[in-house]
């Protein structure tokens, strides 16, 4: 399997490359960045740990190198400032992105290649994939809450002392200030976490998960490993056909009562792509949110020019 990173030479797509190549799934690795000089110094880098991590394929690029890809995974866009919402990055990152879409296109992008974005602010830029390229919803994946879920467990683990593989807790919808905690399902090692972590303690524990993208820019200049690991176990979840269930942004079609917004919930995914996206029972403070959510995004969507 081939994946090519869209924006390659930057912390989030070389984190990502590092990622895959530590994973040793992924045949290929290519980069493809606006500046050619750094996507070609990240591809030699990782080159010359092949002999060590695995026999991949890793190379840069120009847009033409991701017209066989089977995934590509677009991560470039401006970055996030630490006071700025992801929201707020919609009218520096939509005309880049189309950009970006318009050259995959005319590089003759083949038909059953999933188009995975990361790029902010990932929701509408996901439906934007959709939409701009006409293309199955069911191969547009955004990164979505993948991140933040992966975050939100870390720093229960951390704050109760758990191990953090065996803290399962989600977070839905946006990628962003309307995120949804949630709690009804959470659990550890099988055992309701509720039981762990008290109310004041859940709400401290999720502003510091909303928070964390914007502390993590102000104290290292932005993310890098995380979303890169992230980004990893999507890809390696499409590559090996798992039906692993994660909550990837994807085309709501009435899940909840939503329609044609992009956001994540709990979405099977494997070598097609979305094989399915679950409405699962939740409180009911929990769907309110995410209808929140998802109002929020499509009033963000219909301010597009």
């Amino acid at each position: 399997m081939k994946v090519s990173i869209i924006g390659g030479g930057g912390r989030v797509g070389s984190n990502a490359a590092y990622a895959l190549q530590c994973g040793n799934i992924v045949r290929q690795i290519t980069l493809v960045d606006a500046n050619a000089e750094l996507a070609q110094g990240e591809a030699l880098d990782l080159l010359h740990g092949a002999s060590i991590a695995g026999d991949q394929i890793i190379t840069a690029g120009d847009i033409k190198a991701a017209a066989d890809a089977d995934i590509v995974c677009i991560t470039a866009g401006s970055r996030r400032k630490p006071d700025e919402s992801r929201l707020d990055l919609i009218n520096r990152n939509v005309s880049l992105f189309k950009d970006i879409l318009n050259n995959l296109a005319a590089a003759g992008l083949k038909r059953n290649a999933i188009i995975f974005v990361v790029s902010n602010p990932v929701d509408i830029l996901t439906r934007l994939a959709i939409t701009h390229l006409n293309w199955p919803a069911s191969q547009v994946i955004g990164l979505g809450t993948v991140l933040d879920t992966a975050r939100f467990r870390s720093l229960i683990a951390d704050a109760k002392k758990l191990p953090a593989t065996q803290v399962k807790a989600l977070i839905l919808g946006e990628h962003g200030d309307t995120m949804v905690p949630i709690w009804s399902s959470a659990t550890v090692a099988g055992a309701p976490l509720t039981s762990f972590v008290t109310a004041h303690e859940q709400n401290e524990l999720f502003k510091r998960t909303q928070g964390s993208g914007a502390e993590v820019i102000k104290r290292k200049g932005g993310a890098g490993y995380a979303v890169g690991l992230s980004i990893a176990e999507v890809i390696h979840a499409i590559a090996l056909d798992e039906r692993k269930i994660l909550p990837v942004s994807t085309q709501m079609n009435g899940q909840y009562g939503i329609r044609k917004v992009c956001l994540s919930i709990p979405t099977v995914v494997g070598r097609a792509g979305v094989i399915q996206a679950h409405e699962v029972e939740l409180w009911p403070k929990e769907k309110q949110g995410l209808v929140a959510s998802a109002r929020a995004l499509e009033e963000t969507w219909n301010k597009l020019k």
